[in-house]
């Protein structure tokens, strides 16, 4: 039975640097996002993974198709052994949160919270229903937003608390079956996400911002997804492993 590891919004940014990770691990990779399956980002990302990755059309605010999702996964690759729960979005625009809309708001919870919950619940149910000869786990890929308070982007940090939460209830749900679940916390990672904020936070991080003195790149999150998945901190499960470079560290 292979390893399948199913990642959304695996074809760039975090998503693609955890791929890269497990697919240098051995794992088979069925990426999933909204994205059309022609645009270049899912060409890109095929090409550099081989033959191991599949790409899957889904949007997750479409809880209704999750199940043909999963049918199409394991027709193709076998049941999912990991879930990494990562696409997200972003406030649609940073600004004052008292002139917060709630077209905005619901936005953001649509996909990082419900549309992650629902997958995530699906993905769960199978595990509990089929056996399996590996280790099976989710990973919450949420934010430093999760507990550091950005009040130009409310929705977004409101959002991943609330995903925060959401990865404890697994995990205490899954745990007497074995099943591991953890939440990362990328700090500032450069992705085209961040692209926009490059020349403002690449100042703070001179100025000492993260105490690594960088940014963070996908391979970094990657590379703590890969023991993970493996069961190598199967003990560890419900555990919140910060991966920002000491960004959210306190000081004085």
């Amino acid at each position: 039975m292979n390893r399948v590891a199913l990642i959304t919004g695996g074809q760039r940014g975090i998503g693609l640097g955890v791929a890269r990770s497990l697919a240098e691990a051995g794992f088979s990779l069925a990426l999933a996002s909204e994205v059309d399956p022609q645009d270049a980002s899912v060409a890109d990302a095929l090409k550099s993974l081989g033959s191991s990755a599949r790409y899957y059309r889904h949007d997750l605010r479409q809880i209704s198709g999750v199940p043909a999702l999963l049918d199409r996964i394991e027709a193709d690759l076998g049941p999912v052994t990991t879930l990494v729960s990562n696409a997200g979005v972003s406030a649609k625009q940073r600004g004052d949160m008292l002139e917060l809309e709630a077209d905005s708001f619901d936005f953001v919870m649509d996909i990082n919270l419900k549309g992650a919950f629902f997958l995530a619940q699906n993905v769960a149910k199978r595990m509990l229903e089929r056996s399996s000869s590996h280790y099976r786990s989710l990973v919450f890929i949420t934010s430093v937003s999760a507990r550091m308070v950005s009040v130009e982007r409310a929705e977004y940090c409101l959002s991943k608390a609330a995903s925060s939460m959401m990865a404890q209830l697994f995990a205490a749900r899954l745990a007497p079956h074995g099943i591991g679940v953890f939440e990362l916390r990328p700090g500032i990672i450069g992705t085209d996400m961040t692209a926009g904020v490059k020349d403002k936070y690449t100042a703070r991080i001179e100025a000492g911002l993260v105490p690594a003195g960088r940014w963070g790149e996908p391979r970094d999150i990657g590379s703590i997804v890969v023991p993970i998945a493996e069961g190598r901190m199967a003990f560890a499960s419900g555990a919140a492993i910060p991966v920002d470079g000491g960004l959210s560290i306190p000081r004085l």
